[in-house]
């Protein structure tokens, strides 16, 4: 299991403008953008035992991850 934090931009790489137009021109783009963010940060920690959690909530939070990251590719896609 990795313990390497998911982010965007790394996700991403060759889209980072991308995501920075998005997140300033589309509400919708921004809202998903923070919200991955913020679940990325909540599995890292509960990876790393800094917030330890249950194997339930963690499938949970990495499902609702994979789900925010999908939609984010989707509308980079279409913006391109």
């Amino acid at each position: 299991m990795s313990h390497t934090p998911h982010e965007l931009i790394a996700e991403f790489p060759n889209q980072v403008e991308a995501m920075q137009q998005l997140k300033a021109s589309n509400a919708h783009f921004a809202k998903l953008y923070d919200e991955y963010h913020d679940i990325n940060r909540a599995v890292h920690r509960a990876e790393t035992d800094v917030e330890p959690t249950d194997d339930l909530n963690m499938a949970q939070m990495r499902k609702e991850r994979l789900a925010l990251k999908d939609q984010i590719a989707n509308l980079l896609a279409n913006a391109t």
